[in-house]
């Protein structure tokens, strides 16, 4: 009973976390930015072989799935340092999350709650000819505060399904050892007198 419930939360759990990281893709995407694009993607890889692993009793999937989450809450972690400007950190460069391919920001800069978007003419002589000069005023919530909110909450559901992984982990291989105890007894088991090859016919006579 217990392995069922923590399979099932920890099934629960990845569901959660397939729902909110495709959501993230989605607004990753149509932010160009690239870097956090291909760590969502193994993300996603990597936690349906976690539920594989979970549904069809693989352990060894189950483990591999609670060790990225690892690297998956320290992913998220720098990604809270780097719109918070924790140190040297800067939210406005366009190395670290484009990979210095566009001058893309985070999605939600333009189109958070409340934001009101005013494109400013004649744009300045600096402006690449590409791109368009913009104003953004009016936000409830300002855009790094958004993406901080959407990291601390990948870090929420990657803590709880580790802590489930490593449980789901210690009952799988608790019933497998469990299972090799009892099924050792059938090699001691009661054979029933078996038949010889050896037996002769005999004549009768009458």
């Amino acid at each position: 009973m217990g392995c069922c419930s923590g399979r099932c939360t920890l099934a629960f759990i990845c569901g959660m976390q397939l729902v909110t990281v495709l959501e993230r893709q989605v607004i990753d995407f149509l932010g160009y930015q690239w870097a956090p694009i291909l760590t969502n993607f193994l993300h996603i890889i990597v936690v349906i072989l976690g539920l594989f692993g979970t549904i069809q009793f693989r352990p060894r999937y189950v483990t591999g799935y609670a060790a990225w989450l690892v690297v998956w809450m320290t992913w998220n972690v720098f990604i809270i340092c780097f719109y918070l400007e924790v140190g040297d950190l800067s939210k406005d460069s366009d190395l670290v999350l484009t990979f210095n391919l566009s001058m893309h920001r985070s999605w939600w800069m333009e189109n958070g709650p409340g934001c009101r978007v005013t494109p400013i003419t004649p744009p300045p002589s600096w402006a690449p000819e590409d791109h368009r000069y913009i104003s953004i005023s009016g936000c409830v919530m300002d855009f790094q505060f958004i993406e901080v909110a959407h990291s601390s909450l990948q870090i929420l559901l990657a803590l709880v399904g580790f802590i489930y992984a490593c449980y789901v982990v210690k009952l799988i291989s608790e019933e497998e050892d469990s299972f090799d105890f009892i099924g050792g007894f059938d090699s001691y088991g009661y054979q029933g007198p078996q038949k010889t090859s050896h037996l002769q016919l005999q004549p009768m006579y009458m």
